[in-house]
């Protein structure tokens, strides 16, 4: 999908955000299309985990503006963020540990139900039928991510491959327009970076998700992406397609470090 042809669903427009008088990024401004998956890349450092939590609502920058969905906000919640439609996974696992496997799932369909917290306890007036209901959504979500056979089991009991993508089918399960990944092959061998790349863009191609994400796997990106976005000290150095962002000069540079 090409930049000019797109609509855009995500914009950043000269995004700052310090802490103590430390920039972590500095006039950051790039757009994500609908329907793309966009990778953040950058040495360590470089204000990637940062600018995801401005996207996701958990840092408020203090310049700059966001559009997401046509709509421009400058201050908003993670919550409200989420109901609008943006999921995100960790850098760390997060997840419930002694649950298992559905019931993590079934967390990521919270902001899904309309009944209240008392009908819940209850199970009175609609409850009964949204238990119902979510279950069914968070069981196709685990049969989309493979994750029959460990359906029933503790998350904390799963390998580490397992644990990350168990994290992504939950944050699927919130029927996201755009997903946020934060390094979600970090510390995996070469068959479970395959296997997760393979999720990534059926998430992208079947369920029409836009998909944002961290990746520090050169080979990972160019191979999944269609659009990369390169940081380096909090200031973008690089923001175009794969290839053009392989040839770009100041890229190199920052990687391979011969600007220092």
């Amino acid at each position: 999908m090409t930049q000019t042809a797109a609509t855009h669903l995500l914009e950043l427009d000269n995004i700052s955000l310090s802490f103590k008088g430390v920039k972590a990024v500095t006039g950051i401004s790039f757009r994500v299309a609908a329907g793309e998956i966009c990778a953040l890349i950058g040495p360590n450092g470089a204000g990637k985990s940062s600018l995801l939590n401005i996207i996701s609502g958990v840092y408020q920058p203090q310049e700059g503006r966001i559009r997401f969905d046509n709509r421009e906000r400058r201050r908003m919640r993670a919550h409200d963020v989420a109901v609008r439609g943006v999921a995100r996974t960790f850098q760390n696992i997060a997840l419930f540990k002694g649950m298992s496997v559905l019931d993590n799932v079934l967390t990521g369909r919270n902001l899904k139900r309309r009944s209240t917290w008392i009908e819940q306890a209850l199970r009175l007036g609609r409850a009964g039928r949204e238990d119902d209901s979510q279950r069914e959504a968070a069981e196709r979500v685990i049969a989309f991510m493979q994750l029959q056979p460990w359906r029933d089991a503790l998350v904390g009991t799963l390998p580490y491959g397992l644990q990350k993508r168990v994290e992504l089918a939950r944050a699927l399960a919130a029927e996201p327009r755009l997903l946020l990944l934060d390094e979600p092959m970090a510390g995996m061998n070469a068959d479970e970076k395959q296997q997760m790349s393979r999720f990534i863009i059926d998430i992208n191609r079947e369920l029409g998700t836009t998909v944002l994400l961290i990746e520090h796997d050169i080979g990972v990106v160019m191979n999944i992406s269609d659009h990369v976005v390169v940081l380096d000290y909090g200031r973008k150095i690089g923001d175009g397609s794969p290839e053009a962002v392989r040839k770009n000069p100041e890229v190199i540079s920052a990687y391979l470090g011969t600007r220092h």
